[in-house]
């Protein structure tokens, strides 16, 4: 996407997709006419190219909005930034509008925790704009394809390192300011021994030397950063230390150089109130970085599954090479207590493979040839070789790396009101302490300027846009990490506030409810026949079907160890049945119908048949030489923890659908096996999403909202339609792209698991939120001395640094507090149970 600007307005040029005729040039073009502040537009059918002349308030959002809304698609690109010198919510709001103006960016998104903004663009913005743009604004960016993992540690490493020198050199220059100036205050002994020592005059000028020092050695960065922010007029937190301090240490040095420019009764300095305030805001940010740096673990966790190197057979000899240089169809050795290198597919050997670190689930798996690996697991026992079907940045680890990067990154709807308080809090909080100074030096107690100092300096300091924008970021970061590790992951960030707020969720029934795949449930013989004869029997005339109840006939045969003999005179005849000789014996097998055709009689089984069709399964008949030998029932079961997760999502007040295509009867039956409160039967592929419609409704006139859990190229349109789509990780590509929420195993306990984590957050954030707000509203009055007339009540400088230093340091440590978060159905390490 371009822009140029023209005489009449901005010229923009927007890339769109889904055109075929000029029919489709037409629409385009009179979906951008419609935009209010449009004066041309003009598409072009070859190149895919509309060119727009609209007034500069007009967006790009807006333009691609109408685009989308006509039918077509404006393609769009996302890159993200790793940004520099950010320390509070204003640095957050000031980045992204600078962003938000460059040519083609459509929408920007800053997260303080990450240090990280998420950028979409419509065509080609060119990264250096990006990056002048950031700069410009007083802070450093890069490219964070650019940045390793191991590069982004050290510098967090080297970060840490500075502000803990910072922090000691602080202390031990602050120390004898304090115990000086405060000591001599509060202890009469310590006042006489500096007089008789030092000497009063002599003191000062000790405090004003090592005050200074402090001021332009260790807090040199906050006014760095926070004269040229106050210059551009986008002041920030630095701006609000930097004008705190200067005022106090400023007051002090006329105090102590100039005392007869000061009215009478007025001569007294602050240094100390500078000193400490640097010295404790320092102390903040090293313990803020500390807990900043354990919300990213999860992530740095994942990146240390992958090994570094892999054993890979090359030219007839085994290799052990960098991970990097593996490539698709390499052979792949695995020894015991190896980790799996990339994804691929078993090719010799069979092993039991420790999922956890991916899916979750406690219990290894069989993998035998034929079976897919992913990277980053763990073989346990055996020895095996696989052949290398994903490599780099394909494999399942590093698209779950991305998610769970791309989740950390966005932001909750619940953050469009702190952005907006943010933008303008540091100018008011400007306000409200020069206000407090007049106020104070008009009607204030003598000596009325040095109250007028005190309590500004002391609004300026207390005041904290930090707390306010860590308050959801990290939340959100510590939260999609404990996700990952349970083996769910969040897609879009804005899921977890989303899948709170669900009423009702639904469950397509194949494959998300029951296992997917039909399975002999019941063989009840008749009196005179053995049930492996039967089976043997049953399983060898099938054997020759293709239908996928001959399949789960013959998996039960070969799971029992039972032969299967050769079989002759096959017949098959359609809705009746089978039939073969199997050594010597006539064997029949099928529906209630043929088994009459025969002349037999049922009502031997009459109980049985009753049963299996309460159950929601359709009984079929074996007979053997002429002779009801037995019932047999195949069936999709439930899995074995779909009972479990209805009711923990029953106890968590959500109700419970399914969604099938099988008929009303059998759905009744499994529903009522699985406890569900409401069936949609019978509903045809493609419409899935107008029985999503209809669950909406609640029949009293309430919108209810939707979670449906899904796993098949048929549950995306599905996926796409619910408020929260949640794919099983055992499904389709489709599938999981469409979804908002992927449960990395089949279990259907990651659906509650994924519920009351997102619950938990919403009222960790809502936490957060309101200490950050309370924070200020309680703090910044007091400060402003609103409550000394009435109470006598005032904030000393030193506390206001003190407290505004730990607030951030509280909303961390309250975020840091999901890291132990455990849902219904996990055990202690995190795994899920069963």
């Amino acid at each position: 996407m371009s822009v140029t600007t023209a005489t009449e307005g901005t010229v923009r040029t927007l890339q769109v997709g889904g055109m075929t005729c000029a029919s489709c040039v037409a629409h385009v073009e009179k979906a951008l006419m419609k935009v209010e502040g449009v004066s041309t537009a003009s598409v072009n059918l070859a190149t895919e190219a509309a060119t727009v002349t609209a007034a500069p308030a007009v967006s790009f959002a807006q333009l691609a909005t109408a685009v989308e809304k006509a039918g077509y698609e404006v393609r769009r690109d996302a890159l993200t930034l790793d940004i520099e010198g950010m320390s509070c919510a204003a640095c957050v709001g000031r980045v992204e509008k600078v962003l938000r103006r460059v040519p083609g960016v459509v929408e920007a998104n800053v997260n303080l925790a990450a240090r990280r903004a998420s950028i979409e663009t419509a065509g080609a913005v060119p990264v250096a704009a990006l990056i002048e743009a950031v700069k410009k604004a007083g802070f450093g960016a890069r490219p964070s394809a650019d940045v390793s993992e191991s590069s982004r540690a050290a510098d967090a490493a080297a970060e840490e390192s500075k502000l803990q020198h910072a922090v000691w050199l602080a202390v031990a220059l602050t120390l004898p300011v304090f115990v000086l100036e405060m000591g001599s205050h509060l202890i009469p002994a310590m006042h006489d021994w500096v007089m008789a020592t030092i000497g009063h005059r002599q003191s000062w000028w000790l405090q004003f030397a090592l005050t200074t020092l402090v001021m332009f050695g260790p807090g040199l960065r906050f006014f760095k950063k926070g004269v040229p922010a106050l210059l551009r007029g986008a002041p920030d937190m630095n701006a609000l230390v930097a004008m705190g301090t200067s005022a106090a240490w400023g007051y002090s040095v006329v105090a102590t150089f100039l005392p007869g420019v000061l009215p009478e009764g007025t001569v007294n300095v602050y240094f100390e109130a500078a000193a400490v305030i640097i010295t404790l805001i320092l102390i903040g940010r090293l313990l803020e970085t500390r807990a900043r740096g354990r919300t990213s673990e999860a992530i740095q966790r994942l990146m240390r599954i992958q090994p570094r190197t892999a054993r890979v057979v090359r030219d007839g000899e085994v290799r052990e090479l960098p991970i990097e240089e593996v490539v698709v169809g390499d052979v792949l050795e695995v020894r015991p207590g190896e980790k799996i290198a990339v994804d691929g597919e078993v090719v010799e050997g069979a092993s039991f493979v420790d999922e956890s670190m991916i899916t979750g689930e406690p219990i290894p798996v069989e993998k035998t040839v034929g079976a897919a690996v992913v990277g980053g697991t763990l073989n346990t026992r055996g020895a095996f070789s696989f052949r290398a079907t994903k490599v780099g940045a394909d494999t399942v680890l590093a698209q779950i790396i991305r998610m769970v990067e791309t989740a950390q990154g966005s932001k909750l709807p619940i953050q469009a009101l702190v952005d907006k308080v943010t933008m303008v809090f540091v100018p008011v909080v400007m306000g409200v302490a020069l206000l407090t100074f007049l106020v104070w030096l008009a009607f204030g107690a003598a000596p009325a300027l040095s109250f007028a100092l005190v309590n500004a300096v002391a609004v300026l300091i207390v005041a904290c846009p930090c707390a306010m924008g860590l308050a959801t970021p990290t939340s959100i970061m510590v939260a999609t990490g404990r996700a990952a590790q349970m083996g769910i992951l969040f897609r879009q960030g804005n899921a977890l506030q989303m899948l709170r707020d669900a009423d009702v969720v639904a469950l397509d029934k194949t494959g998300t409810l029951t296992l997917g795949r039909p399975t002999l449930t019941d063989l009840v013989p008749a009196a005179g026949f053995a049930r492996d004869e039967v089976l043997a029997l049953v399983a060898a005339v099938e054997r020759r079907s293709e239908h996928p109840i001959a399949e789960a006939i013959v998996a039960a045969a070969r799971d029992a160890d039972l032969t299967l003999a050769e079989i002759e005179d096959f017949e098959a005849t359609a809705g009746h049945g089978v039939r073969a000789i199997v050594s010597g014996r006539r064997v029949e097998v099928g529906a209630d119908r043929l088994m009459r055709s025969l002349g037999l009689d049922l009502d031997v089984f009459a109980d049985q048949a009753a049963r299996l069709g309460d159950e929601g399964k359709s009984p079929l008949y074996a007979a053997i030489d002429g002779k009801l030998a037995a019932i047999i029932a195949v069936a999709d079961p439930l899995k074995p923890t779909s009972v479990q997760a209805v009711k923990a999502l029953h106890a968590m007040g959500l109700r419970v659908a399914m969604i099938t295509g099988d008929n009303a009867r059998t759905a009744q039956a499994i529903a009522r096996q699985a406890g569900i409160d409401e069936v949609v039967a019978e509903v045809l592929p493609d419409g899935k999403v107008a029985a999503l419609k209809n669950l909406r409704d609640s029949g009293d006139g309430k919108v209810r909202r939707i979670a449906f859990v899904g796993d098949g190229i048929n549950d995306a349109p599905a996926l796409a339609e619910a408020d929260v789509g949640i794919a099983i990780g055992t499904g389709t590509d489709v599938a999981i792209e469409s979804a908002d929420v992927v449960l990395m195993s089949g279990d259907l306990m990651g659906v509650p698991r994924a519920t009351a984590l997102s619950r938990a957050t919403m009222r960790n954030i809502r936490q957060n939120l309101f200490w950050a707000f309370a924070y200020n509203t309680a703090l910044i009055p007091l400060a402003a001395g609103v409550f000394y007339p009435a109470a006598g009540l005032l904030l000393s400088p030193v506390f206001a640094a003190a407290a505004m230093s730990m607030s951030s340091v509280f909303v961390l440590g309250n975020a840091l507090r999901l890291r132990s978060f455990e849902a219904p159905g996990t055990v202690p390490d995190g795994r899920a149970g069963a």
